[in-house]
This record gives C-alpha cells, structure tokens and sequence, in this order.
C-alpha cells in the first residue's frame, strides 16, 4: 500500500511518528516532504507542487492532519477528486464543529477521527487492511 500524508510543518513530528508506524507494515510513503527544507524560490516552489501533485495522484490512500495549510487542502482536494480514500485526523473537535469545519471533511469517501494520534493511527492501519480483504 501507498499512502501520502498531507499536514503542516507544524506537525512534522505527528508527520514523521504516522509514517514510521506505516511504513513498520511495509507502506510505503510516496513523498516524504518533512525531509525537504521550505523553498525559496518560485521555481523550488514548483517543483515541490509537481512532486506533491504526482505523489497525491500516486498514492492508495490520503491522511491529513490537522491544522493542515492551504497545500494541504489542496492535495484532500487532488484525492477526493480522484477518489482516493481520505482519513482526517484532530486531536480536537474542530472538524466536527458546523462552526469551524470544512463541507469537504464529511463527504463520501473521507473518513474523520478526533483523539488519540495512536489510535487513528491503529484505526487507519485497521480500516485499511480490512478494505484490502474485501478486494
């Protein structure tokens, strides 16, 4: 399985502590952009897009962890799009609030979870190989 984790550099520790317990179960991360310095220039700015583009479209499955910026938003955009399975993560209860949630968090196809990073963690895990029995 193939999977993208779109989020903020703010979460790069939550980033890289999801990765790591994905890839113990033989995932492989399509793009790891916590390995990547912020860019400096447009054209930087581009390449990484082209990247994080082609790396989206590539992947089995989405994780976005919030708070998630704009960039990420856009890539939950690209996976729905495409029908991507999407799982959405908060430790708060912000994407279940009609006040400060998103239409796009509970549409068909995206899955939200608020708590525990560990859980979603080992619910995602779950979830995923469960939907790979049913196939």
């Amino acid at each position: 399985m193939k999977y993208y984790i779109a989020s903020s550099f703010a979460n790069i520790q939550a980033v890289r502590e999801v990765a790591g317990k994905l890839n113990r179960h033989g995932w492989v991360q399509t793009y790891d952009w916590t390995q990547k310095n912020r860019a400096e220039t447009l054209v930087e700015l581009r390449r990484i897009g082209e990247d994080e583009k082609r790396s989206v479209m590539d992947c089995d499955f989405l994780i976005v962890l919030t708070p998630a910026g704009k960039g990420s938003h856009i890539e939950f955009g690209i996976a729905l799009g495409l029908g991507i399975p999407v799982y959405l993560y908060s430790n708060g209860t912000d994407i279940l609030d009609l006040e400060t949630t998103s239409t796009f968090y509970h549409v068909h196809g995206v899955k939200t979870f608020v708590g525990e990073l560990s859980t979603f963690i080992d619910d995602v895990v779950s979830e995923v190989k469960a939907n790979l029995l049913k196939k």
